[in-house]
């Protein structure tokens, strides 16, 4: 595809419009584009510069919760195809990620996991309001190489706390990296709690994962 696609693979996500990345996503497919370039030379520049608006306060929670709608749909489809060609490039580590128990808000979350994805990491998204077993049981079957735990209450945010003691206990939290997030966490408290890492962005999670995992920002 020439250069101008690309760009409008680009726009397509950064601007949130679902239906016209889907229908480029699928149109690459159809037409036996190389899924590595649609994705990294189109597709995926496109989240990141959301991302980055995001961070910069030119856009909102509605925009970059559109643009993580239209990535999400854009991988689905060149997932389904990956499957068929194994054209896409090897994961670069498993992502695990649970909204706390008691906390059943879960857009930040979900963002993260969308730009984690897009990044080329192989995310796992257990949900909202996890039970604290089911996140240790899911370490333990799963080995990430990363739990991301998410809390937006001050009254659940204890639970980032306990999920990491128990872990401990199991003998499972030297087999991982730990990153907290939500409006409550900051980094003096992923310290206190012995996380690896605190990140209050998508792409702040991004750059956390790729510097824990492979000692730069930017792998």
């Amino acid at each position: 595809m020439s250069e101008s696609v690309f760009e409008q693979m680009k726009v397509a996500v950064r601007d949130g419009d679902e239906t016209c990345a889907s229908k480029l996503a699928q149109a690459a497919v159809d037409s036996g584009m190389n899924l590595g370039d649609v994705l990294n030379m189109g597709f995926l520049p496109g989240i990141k510069e959301a991302g980055v608006l995001y961070e910069a306060g030119d856009y909102f929670l509605p925009d970059i919760v559109c643009a993580a709608d239209a990535m999400k749909s854009v991988l689905s489809i060149l997932n389904l195809a990956e499957r068929r060609t194994g054209e896409l490039s090897q994961s670069k580590g498993v992502v695990l990620l649970a909204t706390v128990q008691g906390d059943v808000h879960d857009i930040g979350k979900t963002i993260v996991g969308a730009m984690l994805t897009a990044s080329g990491y192989e995310v796992t998204d257990l949900g909202a309001d996890v039970k604290n077993e089911i996140i240790v049981d899911s370490v333990r079957e799963m080995r990430p190489s990363v739990l991301g735990l998410s809390a937006l209450l001050t009254t659940t945010i204890k639970e980032q706390r306990t999920v990491i003691e128990l872990l401990e206990k199991e003998g499972l939290r030297s087999q991982l990296k730990i990153v907290v997030g939500g409006a409550p966490a900051n980094s003096d408290w992923a310290e206190n709690i012995l996380a690896d890492g605190y990140a209050d962005t998508g792409i702040a999670a991004v750059r956390l994962v790729n510097r824990l995992l492979y000692g730069k920002e930017d792998a």
